[in-house]
């Protein structure tokens, strides 16, 4: 997938080194339209001094602009919260992680993710089940209904649903629809 230059140009223009940077939220969930803003998730590292410093770095950066008409959203944990995320039973730094909209990766990047396999259990139902009950909230709070908390209730479902059954991370609800009708084929 393409993305404009200034979504490159934000994740180069990051105070600090990055372990990874990807793509999240509809690029990611595989329901962006023309006008969907650019969501960045990262994971960066602090220098020594802002680690063990008197001032500590910033745990989370987090930043919106708007680049000729692009609107892009960068949020990046420092590694040591997003490793306390990770083991915190999070299921949305979990598909940050997993996410294949790759921006920057390497080896660190395979590295974590090779961990936060190892970090996945049943637990996450609760992540996905409290996110959707959420959504489903503000999807009745709206008189006329609005679609995109409805979309998001069902596509952190499958997501969840998905998870709990094979043990890795998909995000993209046509391919979590597919997969479910298939599924529903299968067992007829």
């Amino acid at each position: 997938m393409r993305f404009p230059p200034c979504v490159e140009s934000t994740v180069a223009g990051q105070p600090y080194p990055l372990l990874f940077a990807t793509m999240s939220g509809a690029h990611l969930y595989g329901f962006a339209s023309e006008d969907s803003d650019f969501d960045i998730r990262a994971c960066h590292v602090l220098p020594l001094p802002e680690i063990l410093g008197l001032s500590k770095g910033p745990a989370t950066l987090d930043r919106t602009e708007v680049h000729d008409g692009v609107e892009i959203d960068l949020v990046s944990h420092d590694a040591e919260k997003f490793f306390g995320m990770i083991l915190g039973k999070n299921g949305y730094v979990l598909e940050q992680v997993f996410s294949p909209l790759v921006l920057r990766g390497g080896e660190h990047h395979e590295r974590l993710k090779a961990i936060a396999t190892n970090c996945i259990t049943k637990h996450h139902a609760h992540h996905y089940l409290g996110f959707a009950r959420g959504q489903r909230a503000l999807f009745e709070k709206h008189t006329p209904p609005r679609i995109k908390p409805l979309l998001y209730t069902y596509r952190v479902l499958l997501t969840g649903i998905h998870l709990l059954r094979s043990g890795v991370v998909e995000a993209n609800l046509p391919r979590l629809d597919l997969e479910q009708a298939s599924i529903f084929t299968l067992g007829a």
